[in-house]
């Protein structure tokens, strides 16, 4: 089994509560979920079905082998 590293980005939904979940290095690879963890489940599924469909094309599966980990970091700042 190969393993592949992608970024995703978890951001609430504008104009309902969900969230909608998509990675910048798989074009047109998203999905969505109601909670954050749901989202995660579901862009995971979303990805994975990316990857099969790029390597049942033949397509090259561009990826980060050195990210780890990506997370916001929110600082506060005295007035």
């Amino acid at each position: 089994m190969r393993f592949y590293t992608f970024e995703i980005v978890i951001e609430k939904e504008p104009e309902d509560e969900g969230y909608f979940a998509y990675s910048p290095g798989l074009p047109g690879c998203f999905s969505n979920g109601s909670t954050i963890e749901e989202a995660k489940r579901n862009i995971r599924e979303a990805v994975q079905q990316h990857l099969l469909t790029l390597t049942s094309r033949g397509e090259p599966i561009l990826h980060s082998e050195n990210m780890v980990h990506v997370e916001e970091l929110t600082v506060g700042l005295p007035d």
